[in-house]
Parts: structure tokens; C-alpha cells; sequence
């Protein structure tokens, strides 16, 4: 895959440390409630980086306003150095090489494994021999070629998964978003996504993931952010994360985080291990209702 340097107003195309994206101050009130206030994030260059917190703490509004869903009222968004903020989702996909996989599936359930991905080139302009060469290049990338002929309405959920990723890789995006793409698949095919996910990165790929699934999360990514009452409770790694005794007591629960051990994903070698942000916690005061 070609992985070229993003177009950037800023000096990060020089910088190869520079983050991929960063998510400055975010803030998002409906009504009189404050649901993010402040979340600060950012994911490296071949880093996955995971956003997690319990239900109605901001994660998922957080999540949105970062890949275009919904506009924040302050903050901004910047993807390789370009502010995104004011851009809709479909041009931070075009523009700013943004793929996106959503919690429902996005397969065309009429149309073979192969027209799947080949409908999508042809959308991006593909000739047709470029798109048999490029669907053939995925397809064996993500082990689905022995089933290319079969309809997507047949698949298991672990064969879907991978035909959407693939999907979500016709355009050769720097970064990946994936909203729970362990949602309703068998713990085995939890591992094998896993395992595409971490190739992903091994690719050049940045990823940012976000689910329910706490254990798969921390067992997958290199670094990860809590959001708890709209604010970031901690950025760290997954043994930091696990071990905090303010995650334990409001979200993993001391149970739930002993059960974690030991599936933090190794450091990636291209991103500035010093350069990233320092494990951040801040003391979190509940708001009057």
C-alpha cells in the first residue's frame, strides 16, 4: 500500500512524529448538559489508540465529533496537521485519508465478497483493471479469497468483519476508525480481528477503536484514553489504565481489570516513544444535576 505523507498547512509532514490526528479541547452540550468538556486526544503514526468509558460518560460523542458525525462546540480536530473541524465526514475521508468502519453492518448483502470491494473502487474512479488488481491485492491481504464468489448475506460475522475493513481500505486512509467492531462476533473471531486490527498497524495504519468490550480493547491497543463525566480520567498504556485505582473503583471494576493481564500490544517502533503525551489523570468533580 502507499502510504505518501498527508497534505498539511503545518510542519508535520516533516515531523515524522508528528501525530496523525489530534483532538484539541473538544466540548459538547445538548441543552444544559455538558457531555465532553475538554477531552484532549491524540493517535501516532502505525499506533492504535483506544477511547473508552462506561455508558453516558462522553465516549461515544467524543468518538463522533472526531470522525465528522457531530460538531463540537468548541475544540478542534486536526488530521496530519490539517485542521478538519469544519469538515464534514465524508471530506475527512476523501481529503483527509479518514477510513471509517461503523457498529452496523456497511456490506452490500446482495452483491458478492469480491463486487463488495469492487463497487467501491469503481465509486473512487477505478478502472477495471485497477480494480480487479486492487481487489484481488485485498482479498488476499485479509484471507477472504477462498470465499470471493459468495454473496456478504451468507457470511459469518468474523468473514464480514474482514470484508468491511477491506472495504475501509480501498482508499488507502493513514487512519482507520473503528466504532465496536467486536460487537456480535464469537470470542475466537474476537482474536482474528484483533490480530487484522494489529496488522493494520504493522502496515503503516493508524487506528483508533472504540467498544464496549473493555478487555478486547485493552488487549489490542498501545495506548488508551478513559473518558469519565465528559473529561479524560487517564491517557496511558493498557497496564496503566488496568492498574489506576480511580478506573478500577468507576469503570473496569476490580474483577474485570485482574482479567486483563499481560494482552497490551507491543510499543510501535515508528512513533517517538518520548514524544507522546505523558499519562494524564485529572480529578474529576461529579456536576450537580
Amino acid at each position: 500500500m502507499d502510504f505518501d505523507s498527508l497534505e498539511s498547512t503545518t510542519d508535520s509532514t516533516s515531523n515524522p512524529y508528528a501525530p496523525i490526528l489530534e483532538a484539541t479541547d473538544l466540548k459538547k452540550t445538548y441543552g444544559r448538559r455538558t457531555v465532553v468538556d475538554g477531552v484532549n486526544l491524540r493517535v501516532g503514526k502505525s499506533e492504535i489508540v483506544g477511547l473508552l468509558g462506561p455508558n453516558g460518560a462522553g465516549k461515544s460523542t467524543s468518538f463522533r465529533m472526531i470522525c465528522g458525525m457531530v460538531r463540537p462546540d468548541r475544540g478542534r480536530v486536526c488530521l496530519g496537521g490539517q485542521d478538519v473541524t469544519d469538515w464534514p465526514m465524508f471530506q475527512r475521508a476523501r481529503d483527509g485519508h479518514m477510513g471509517y468502519l461503523p457498529q452496523e453492518p456497511s456490506v452490500f448483502k446482495k452483491l458478492s465478497v469480491e463486487d463488495n470491494i469492487s463497487a467501491m473502487l469503481e465509486l473512487l474512479g477505478y478502472n477495471r483493471v485497477q480494480r480487479k488488481e486492487r481487489t484481488d491485492q485485498l482479498l488476499e491481504e485479509f484471507k477472504i479469497t477462498h470465499i470471493r464468489k459468495n454473496k456478504a448475506a451468507g457470511l459469518s460475522g468474523g468473514e464480514r468483519r474482514r470484508l468491511e475493513i477491506a472495504r475501509c481500505l480501498v482508499s488507502d486512509p493513514k487512519i482507520v476508525m473503528l466504532d465496536e467492531p467486536f460487537a456480535g462476533i464469537d470470542p475466537v473471531t474476537v482474536q482474528q480481528i484483533r490480530g487484522v486490527i494489529q496488522q493494520l498497524r504493522d502496515s503503516g495504519i493508524s487506528v483508533l477503536i472504540t467498544d464496549h468490550a473493555a478487555m478486547d480493547i485493552l488487549g489490542t491497543v498501545d495506548r488508551c484514553y478513559v473518558i469519565y463525566q465528559g473529561q479524560v480520567l487517564i491517557d496511558g498504556t493498557p497496564d496503566e489504565v488496568i492498574q489506576d485505582p480511580q478506573v478500577r473503583q468507576e469503570y473496569l471494576g476490580e474483577i474485570q481489570a485482574m482479567s486483563v493481564g499481560g494482552g497490551s500490544a507491543p510499543a510501535p517502533k515508528s512513533f517517538d516513544l518520548e514524544a507522546k503525551p505523558k499519562r494524564r489523570r485529572t480529578r474529576m468533580t461529579r456536576r450537580s444535576a
